[in-house]
C-alpha cells in the first residue's frame, strides 16, 4: 500500500519537471512561442495550487480511497489529452486540468498512509517527503531522453499505462474506506476559484514588469487586480459555510507561523534554486550538462537526508531542532552559491553549495510536514493539501519575483547572488519563528499522538 500510494506521488512529482526538458521541441512542433509554451509549466503549478486544498477536504469528507481514485483517473485521462493535443491553447488547459488530478494526489495519499500507519504516523508521512526530490531528481532525466529519442508526446502518454496499473495496485491493497453518513458535502469551489485568479493576476503582473519595466502601467494594474480578487477571496473565507482556510486553523497562531515557514520553503525548494543552472552557465560558464548536475545532486542529496531524518531524526530530536538545523543550512548554502569559490573549481563549489542546501532541505521537510499535521490531526487530507498549496505558491511567487526582477534590469541573470542572499536573509530572519510550531507530542511529554478520525 505505502509503495503504491509513494508511486503515484512519483508520478505527479515527476509531471512538475519533466516539460522543461520538452519546451524546445514542444515549442517547434506546435508552431508557438517559448513564452507561450513555458505556460504548460506555469499552468501545472497554478493547478496545484487550485487542486491541493480542495482535495485535502474531499478526500477527509468523502474517503481517502475514493478520491485518490478520482485525481489519478482525473491525472490518467488528461495525461492522454496532453499527448494528443496539437494546439498549445488546449495543451495550456489540459495541463491545468492534468494538475487538478496531480495535485489531489499528496493530501489523499498522505491521509491514507496516515489512516493506516495510525499513532506510528511520522515515519511513514516524513519518507514521503522524499517522494518529491526524487521527482525533481529523474524527471530532467527522463524527459530528456524520451525527448531525444522519441516525441515530446510521449511525456504525457507514459503516464496512462503507469496510471492504469496504480489504479490496480490500489484496487487490490488499499484497505477500503470506512462507511459515511449521509452529510452534505460542502466545498469551497468559489473561494478558490478566486484565489487562483489571485495568483494568476499576480503572475501576470509580474511578468508584464519583466516584460518592460516596473514602470509598467498594465503591471501595476494587474498587480491592483490580483490584490481586489485577494480581498474578495478573503471576504469569502469569512463568510463561507465551509471555507478552504478552516476557522479552528486560523484561531490557532501557529497555523500563520507554520504556514508562514513553508511559504519561505517552497520559494527555495520549488522557486529560486530553479535558477542555479542559468546562474552557473551565465557566471562561471559552465555547460548546460553541467549546470543541470546540480540540480540532481541537490535533489538526490534532499531524497536521502529526507528518509534517513524520518528513520532516525523525527522519533528522537523532535520537530522543532530538525527544523532550525535545515533553514540555516538552506541560508548557509545559498550564501555560498552567491559567493567566489575559495580556491577551487566553480563547478566543484556548486556542487558543494547544492550539496548544503539540499541537506537543509532534506532535513526541514519530513518535521515540518508532521508539524503541519499536528494543528489538525483528524483532518490529514485538508491540513497536508494547506500544506502543499503555501509551498507552491512560495515557488511561484519567489520564481516570479526573481524572473521579474532579471528582466527588468540590465544586469539580468548577474543579480542572481543578490536575490540568493535576500533569500538567505529572509530564511534566518524567520528561524526564530520555528520555536512556536507544533512539537512532537510523543517526545513533549504529551503521550502519544491522538488516533486519526476520518469523521468530519
Amino acid at each position: 500500500m505505502f509503495a503504491a500510494t509513494s508511486v503515484a506521488l512519483l508520478m505527479g512529482s515527476i509531471d512538475t519537471t519533466i516539460v522543461a526538458t520538452a519546451l524546445p521541441s514542444l515549442t517547434a512542433n506546435l508552431h508557438t512561442s517559448v513564452g507561450w509554451s513555458a505556460w504548460t509549466i506555469s499552468a501545472y503549478q497554478l493547478g496545484s495550487v487550485t487542486a491541493t486544498p480542495l482535495a485535502g477536504q474531499l478526500s477527509d469528507k468523502l474517503g481517502r480511497k475514493r478520491m485518490f481514485f478520482v485525481f489519478i483517473s482525473i491525472f490518467t485521462a488528461a495525461s492522454m489529452l496532453c499527448g494528443l493535443a496539437n494546439d498549445i491553447d488546449v495543451l495550456i488547459i489540459l495541463r491545468f486540468i492534468q494538475a487538478l488530478g496531480g495535485g489531489g494526489l499528496v493530501p489523499s495519499a498522505t491521509g491514507i498512509v496516515a489512516d493506516q500507519f495510525g499513532r506510528d504516523r511520522d515515519r511513514p508521512i516524513g519518507l514521503m517527503t522524499s517522494i518529491f526530490p526524487l521527482g525533481a531528481l529523474i524527471g530532467p532525466a527522463i524527459g530528456g531522453v524520451i525527448v531525444t529519442y522519441f516525441s515530446w508526446r510521449l511525456i504525457f502518454l507514459i503516464n496512462v499505462p503507469v496510471g492504469l496499473i496504480l489504479m490496480g495496485l490500489l484496487a487490490r491493497f488499499v484497505p477500503a474506506d470506512p462507511p459515511r453518513g449521509k452529510s452534505a458535502i460542502r466545498v469551497d469551489a468559489i473561494g478558490a476559484v478566486f484565489m487562483t485568479l489571485t495568483i494568476l493576476a499576480f503572475m501576470l503582473g509580474l511578468s508584464a514588469f519583466g516584460q518592460t519595466n516596473f514602470a509598467s502601467v498594465e503591471g501595476w494594474t494587474l498587480l491592483l487586480v490580483a490584490s481586489l480578487f485577494g480581498v474578495v477571496f478573503g471576504l469569502r473565507q469569512r463568510h463561507s459555510v465551509n471555507p478552504i482556510f478552516p476557522a479552528a486553523l486560523l484561531k490557532q497562531r501557529a497555523f500563520a507561523r507554520v504556514n508562514g515557514l513553508n511559504i519561505l520553503y517552497g520559494a527555495g525548494t520549488f522557486g529560486i534554486f530553479s535558477l542555479v543552472p542559468l546562474f552557473a552557465q551565465t557566471s562561471f560558464g559552465l555547460r548546460p550538462l553541467q549546470a543541470g548536475a546540480l540540480l540532481a545532486i541537490r535533489a538526490g542529496t534532499m531524497a536521502v537526508v529526507a528518509a534517513a531524518t524520518s528513520i532516525v531524526v523525527l522519533k528522537r530530536f523532535g520537530y522543532r531542532a530538525p527544523m532550525i538545523a535545515g533553514f540555516i543550512l538552506s541560508a548557509a548554502g545559498l550564501v555560498m552559491l552567491s559567493v567566489s569559490p575559495p580556491g577551487m573549481s566553480p563547478f566543484a563549489w556548486l556542487c558543494l553549495s547544492s550539496v548544503v542546501c539540499g541537506f537543509g532541505v532534506g532535513i526541514a521537510g519530513p518535521p515540518s510536514n508532521n508539524a503541519n499535521i499536528q494543528l489538525m490531526p483528524a483532518q490529514v487530507g485538508a491540513i497536508v493539501g494547506l500544506r502543499a498549496m503555501f509551498r507552491q505558491t512560495g515557488g511561484i511567487v519567489s520564481i516570479s519575483v526573481a524572473a521579474a526582477i532579471m528582466s527588468s534590469s540590465p544586469s539580468g541573470a548577474r543579480l542572481l547572488p543578490v536575490i540568493f542572499i535576500a533569500l538567505a536573509a529572509l530564511t534566518l530572519a524567520a528561524t526564530p519563528a520555528i520555536v512556536g510550531v507544533p512539537e512532537n507530542p510523543a517526545r513533549s511529554g504529551h503521550g502519544s499522538p491522538p488516533p486519526l478520525s476520518v469523521d468530519v
